[in-house]
């Protein structure tokens, strides 16, 4: 005990000891190595952009080696293609056909959602699903259109350009939110910024994802009763008034049948589906069943000259280039880019979560960064071949998993069904019925609106699930993107409230151990007579350190005020548990030297225990460590505590 704090500082292999009554020595709290400025800003770094490690395949290999690894980094077919087989093909190829007689009636529906003709969604199911099957690194991602995105492009979009009577300008300004979306995307992942997008909590998703759910379902009832007239708005407020005053005249029982009875057999194959896994198939192919049988009756009936409205015509042939419609500059470009951020986040968050599930069923990971690059690159070419904003979608990834695929190629195959739909069959679509795309959309958002996760949401966390519900009902009674807003703005504030009031818990012995839990939780646990222990749950920071320091006082007031109701006599020792205190600033020192301060004067020892290695450091460097007296920071809080009874025995001895 002759050495000071500034030689233990330097001296980093030693630890400081206390030398107990008994003359055993007890291990105390070590320093970690000592580091200049230039190796913990590395580290930090390190940490935050590449905590993965994506550099460590590529050390001590030679410079050819390290070329390859980086072409699979970027394309990861050139990996696994070498070790591609026919019976990974048979599988592929069943899941392949299984997703695209899937797909292609979706893809005609959202594209209406989006507000575009319906080949565009054609399209955005053969061009991107290519790139994705060269770069991702998810074996049963299925690329394409999907609801949300596409409501909230035409949305978004319609606010700006009206699309029945600017359509070329509106379909240009898609293309340019596309683009930025990929933009967007692809540097995020090069960047290696992905978790930006965890700060939309899972419970915020589910909400805004059920309230999605709703207003697509709800946007589809123009389609559903033939309503002819429509409001451009979302909310639920403006589209049931909309039906209501159309209900006189506007609805059509022709159109109303037709949805219904297919409504109900969609509905039906997907009971069968989940009921049992073999079934698989059933609900993959009711969707195109569905459009072929009602195209057909539609046609040998006329209906369309009954007021049933028809798709008319779908263009035929390969994607044209776009390159060329894209705004780059002007008005149109910044709303481009605010619609293409958006959407591309959106799409980013509904594409990894839906990747990360189906690795985690099949054991196998994942590179965030690298999804965000595949998924970026696909639609940045997309929007330069009359694509809109793909990603992936849970209802044909899920459909592809159950169909057995093994690799990427399975989007290849799709997208090749779809390139012979577009060159051969899209005039064969003519007299499919409106009605029967609002009841595959209807019956394929229905699975968005995931009920038992919120209600377990609400047995878990009561303030996930004021998020959840925030988000839903901004979308249901606002629009997407307040609904959007109110998500990420209840995730931001859940992370502000946990960050600047952390819990403190006061700390009892569980009897006959040396360990010290929560009272609340151990009730059995008892205090010890002159010694108070409170834990602090959280880093000690700036926008938290005078709430820690006030709660810690409030904590001792609350105590003192009960030993004086039992003539009890007073504490004269408090032990803070750092144990969960990873961090500390400049004003969290501060909040402490005023907490020592506070207790000098009303005579109580502050006592440190277990500080980690980061708050030992910079406690020592600010000389807290001096004021408190090295004497006073134990590695436990048994051994705070056996010290200040050791204390107070000297003490009361005359």
């Amino acid at each position: 005990m002759g050495h000071s704090v500034s030689d233990d500082f330097e001296n980093r292999g030693e630890q400081w000891t206390y030398q107990m009554e008994n003359g055993q020595t007890k291990y105390k709290v070590g320093f970690p190595p000592k580091r200049n400025l230039f190796s913990e800003f590395h580290e930090r770094f390190h940490e935050t952009f590449f905590a993965d490690d994506p550099l460590r395949p590529y050390k001590d290999k030679p410079l050819s080696r390290k070329l390859l690894l980086c072409l699979q980094f970027f394309f990861p077919i050139l990996d696994w293609g070498r070790h591609y087989d026919f019976k990974k093909f048979k599988g592929d190829l069943i899941a392949g056909l299984t997703i695209a007689s899937l797909c292609i009636p979706q893809d005609i529906g959202y594209a209406k959602l989006a507000n575009l003709d319906p080949q565009y969604g054609l399209y955005s199911s053969f061009v991107p699903p290519l790139i994705y099957a060269i770069m991702g690194s998810s074996k049963d991602v299925a690329i394409g259109p999907v609801a949300v995105v596409s409501l909230l492009l035409g949305t978004l979009l319609q606010e700006e350009i009206d699309p029945t009577q600017n359509k070329e300008e509106y379909r240009r300004l898609a293309f340019t939110a596309t683009f930025f979306a990929g933009i967007t995307q692809a540097a995020l992942g090069f960047l290696r910024l992905g978790f930006l997008i965890d700060f939309l909590s899972h419970a915020a998703i589910v909400g805004f994802m059920g309230g999605a759910a709703i207003t697509i379902a709800l946007q589809q009832l123009k389609g559903f009763l033939g309503i002819k007239k429509f409001t451009k708005q979302s909310d639920i407020i403006s589209v049931i008034k909309s039906v209501w005053d159309s209900a006189e005249h506007g609805w059509n029982w022709q159109t109303i049948l037709i949805a219904a009875s297919f409504l109900a057999l969609l509905l039906a194959a997907r009971y069968l589906g989940k009921k049992s896994s073999k079934l698989f198939w059933v609900p993959a192919i009711a969707p195109l069943m569905s459009v072929i049988i009602s195209t057909f009756f539609v046609y040998i009936t006329h209906a369309d000259k009954q007021g049933v409205q028809i798709v008319n015509k779908i263009k035929k042939g390969v994607n044209p280039a776009s390159a060329n419609q894209i705004y780059f500059t002007g008005s149109y470009a910044l709303k481009g880019l605010r619609i293409g951020v958006v959407a591309g986040m959106i799409g980013l968050t509904e594409a990894i979560a839906i990747g990360r599930t189906f690795a985690g069923m099949k054991d196998y990971q994942i590179d965030g960064n690298k999804e965000m690059l595949a998924l970026g690159t696909m639609n940045i070419i997309g929007s330069m071949t009359s694509c809109y904003v793909a990603t992936g979608s849970f209802s044909r990834s899920a459909v592809n998993y159950m169909a057995g695929c093994k690799t990427t190629v399975s989007n290849m195959i799709m997208s090749i069904v779809v390139l012979l739909t577009l060159l051969l069959i899209t005039p064969l679509f003519k007299y499919t019925p409106n009605a029967i795309l609002s009841s595959i959309i209807i019956s394929a958002v229905i699975g968005l609106i995931d009920y038992k996760t919120a209600f377990l949401i609400w047995k878990v966390d009561k303030f996930d699930f004021i998020a959840c519900m925030g988000a839903f009902f901004g979308v249901v009674f606002g629009s997407v993107e307040i609904g959007l807003l109110i998500a990420v703005l209840i995730s931001l504030a859940k992370i502000l409230i946990q960050v600047t009031r952390p819990r403190t818990a006061l700390l009892g012995n569980l009897p006959g151990t040396n360990v010290y839990r929560n009272i609340e939780q151990y009730p059995e646990a008892t205090k010890i007579e002159g010694v108070l222990v409170v834990r602090v749950d959280s880093t000690i920071y700036f926008t938290n350190s005078n709430y820690v320091k006030e709660r810690i006082l409030r904590w001792m007031r609350d105590e003192e005020e009960k030993l004086e109701a039992k003539s009890e006599p007073k504490f004269n020792f408090l032990i803070i548990e750092m144990s969960p205190v990873t961090d500390i600033d400049t004003t969290g020192i501060h909040a402490f030297e005023e907490l020592l301060r506070t207790l000098k004067r009303r005579g109580i020892q502050l006592i440190l225990a277990n500080p980690g290695p980061v708050v030992i450091e910079k406690l020592c460097l600010a000389d807290f460590t001096e004021h408190i007296g090295h004497e006073n920071i134990f590695l436990t809080v048994g051994e705070a505590v056996k010290a200040c009874l050791v204390k107070s025995r000297i003490h009361e001895e005359p």
